[in-house]
């Protein structure tokens, strides 16, 4: 079973930066992919962006292209996503996601991942 616990979320000014963490529990090769999902009050949880484990290629939403990153170390099992200049908009919990070995052809579908982090919260004053 792969366990996915998240970490570096806090309050940060707009304008500002954070990187979050997510620490598996198992070999992050043993996914296709690892993504980074967000879900703000009231709406639904959307894909920010993945990234092909075996590649490295990223994938992301169009609203966070350019301002975040997401990397992966696999010598520690952890995937990064670098927030830089970031929105009261960006404001969510988010959740890092695993699919476990299972194909995936729509990396930024939750619909796509069944492993799941319990949630950092991002708040981003203006």
């Amino acid at each position: 079973d792969v366990q996915l616990v998240e970490s570096g979320g806090g309050l940060v000014q707009a304008g500002g930066s954070l990187r979050l963490s997510c620490a598996a529990s198992v070999r992050i090769d043993s996914s296709h992919y690892m993504a980074w999902f967000r879900q703000a009050p009231g709406k639904e949880r959307e894909g920010v962006a993945a990234i092909h484990i075996r590649s490295s290629v990223p994938l992301y939403a169009d609203s966070v292209r350019g301002r975040l990153t997401i990397s992966q170390d696999i010598a520690t099992n952890t995937v990064y996503l670098q927030m830089n200049s970031l929105k009261p908009e960006d404001t969510a919990v988010y959740y890092c996601a695993a699919d476990g070995g299972v194909w995936v052809t729509r990396p930024l579908d939750e619909g796509s991942f069944g492993y799941w982090g319990q949630g950092t919260q991002v708040t981003v004053s203006s």
